[in-house]
């Protein structure tokens, strides 16, 4: 497995920031945030240092009843291949819900969401990956989330739903401990049972990141600082395993670079110090343990360098900031994946899909909750999803903000609650927009003159006239039920 070592994860707001931090083995980036025939400058003069990228994408929605979109598939290996990475991750979640399968509108929820943990949705994940893995021109590995709402009626845990995805498909795990910790605080699940059932020797690598708490609900916002409590959740990680690599992420409110710095620093105390208590009780130097991994090598067994599916060796050396993690657990390789896989049962995408469809319609619709959830709970997730899309909004059409001033963030929140997303952010910035000027709005001639122009310029359209608005009112109505 690829040793990795401390890494960050890049974003244009801060890299210049990353380009200048000290002791940075590695760099992460949002796959969907790049092109493949024009990578950011930043990102090639990272790779010219010879630090390695990783792509890391959102939108594939492996945990959907769907399979795999090709085209979103064929992008991200071709952004692995430019980068020269040496495998890309994604997401055990679902991102959209309804189509063909329902019967209903596609909708999107710009977030990432829990698969129910039961053995059909199991089955459908598995298959997914398996097709991901076979279009894919690296390895996948793929990472647990967050989440604020529980799936009535599931049937595993978190580390058992991990380790049988694992022992299926031979996929690799970034474990990120801030959603261990998250999931903790929202759902009374206990993260050093979820690391004890989970294979650590599958992981890739690790996610470490900040969140806040507000009403007594955590929420994983990468936009504050890592508190003690996933610090925590780390050095247990770090107990049972050394991780060959660990990255901090920040998407939002960036700090100064120097307390990017602190807080790869303590990310960095957290492993050695860790790593230093454990090394008097396994009894297996690393050194040993990187002998173990070359003879097995020598012999045909598989390596971190020409590892098959299914065959995962974990790094027994990965670096911080220059130097060798000590090693906490030796080489050991994950069970063989069966070359025929069980396929998922008659109708359990169908099921899948209703069931998906139904809880995110309830989210981003407003139709009512599915029986079994909580309707507090989802209350407090439909607001945060309205919330970010009306962030995510800001940032991809910076000009909307600029127009309607103070009244932006209300007005979008207001159209949020009935129209849900149906394509991507660009598609629900213009929709936003056609929805405002539809209605007259906004009031000021001078805005709405500005308005009209920036959603002509973008959408190569007149003004929507009075049939248009006609059809497009009947499409939200059908939308809504």
């Amino acid at each position: 497995m690829t040793e990795l070592g401390i890494g960050i994860g890049w974003r244009p707001e801060i890299a210049d920031a990353v380009e200048r931090l000290s002791g940075i083995d590695w760099v992460e980036v949002v796959a969907e945030n790049i092109c493949a025939d024009h990578l950011p400058d930043s990102l090639a003069r990272l790779r010219g240092r010879g630090v390695t990228v990783v792509p890391h994408g959102v939108s594939l929605g492996l945990g959907g009843a769907d399979r795999p979109d090709p085209a979103r598939l064929a992008a991200l290996g071709e952004k692995a291949v430019a980068l020269g990475a040496p495998l890309v991750t994604e997401h055990i979640a679902f991102v959209r819900a309804g189509g063909p399968l329902t019967a209903t509108p596609q909708l999107e929820a710009g977030h990432l969401l829990p698969v129910p943990r039961t053995w059909e949705a199991l089955d459908v994940l598995c298959e997914n990956v398996r097709i991901a893995q076979d279009a894919l021109p690296v390895p996948l590995a793929l990472e647990n989330i967050a989440a604020l709402v529980s799936w009535p009626g599931e049937e595993m845990s978190e580390g058992r739903f991990l380790a049988e995805l694992v022992e299926r498909t031979g996929v690799r795990l970034l474990i990120d401990v801030a959603n261990l910790h998250t999931n903790h605080v929202n759902r009374g699940e206990d993260p050093a049972r979820a690391l004890s059932e989970l294979p650590v020797e599958a992981i890739a690598y690790v996610h470490v990141a900040g969140g806040v708490e507000r009403d007594g609900v955590w929420h994983d916002t990468h936009a504050h600082p890592v508190p003690g409590a996933v610090l925590d959740v780390l050095a247990d990680l770090a107990s049972r395993v050394t991780p060959p690599g660990v990255l901090l992420e920040r998407d939002d409110d960036f700090p100064p670079a120097e307390e990017l710095a602190d807080e790869l620093r303590a990310i960095r105390r957290t492993i050695t110090a860790v790593g230093a208590r454990s090394a008097g009780r396994t009894g297996v130097p690393a050194d040993e343990v990187r002998e173990r991994a070359d003879t097995a090598h020598q012999h045909g067994a598989p390596s971190s360098r020409s590892a098959p599916r299914g065959a995962l060796l974990i790094g027994a050396g990965a670096r911080v900031s220059g130097g060798p993690m000590p090693s906490v657990t030796p080489v050991v390789p994950v069970a063989p994946v069966p070359e025929t896989a069980p396929a998922p049962t008659p109708g359990a995408r169908q099921r899948v899909a209703v069931a998906q469809a139904a809880l995110l319609s309830a989210l981003v619709a407003g139709t009512p909750v599915p029986e079994g959830f909580d309707s507090r709970r989802l209350g407090v997730q439909s607001r945060a999803l309205a919330a970010k899309r009306a962030g995510v909004v800001a940032k991809v059409a910076p000009e909307l903000p600029e127009i309607l001033g103070r009244g932006y963030r209300p007005a979008f929140l207001a159209y949020a609650r009935s129209r849900p997303m149906t394509g991507g952010y660009r598609r629900d910035a213009l929709d936003f927009a056609e929805h405002l000027l539809v209605a007259g709005r906004p009031e000021d001639p001078a805005a709405r003159r500005r308005l009209t122009e920036w959603w002509q310029d973008r959408s190569g359209s007149r003004p929507p006239g009075r049939a248009a608005r006609l059809v497009r009112a009947a499409r939200h109505a059908l939308v809504r039920k």
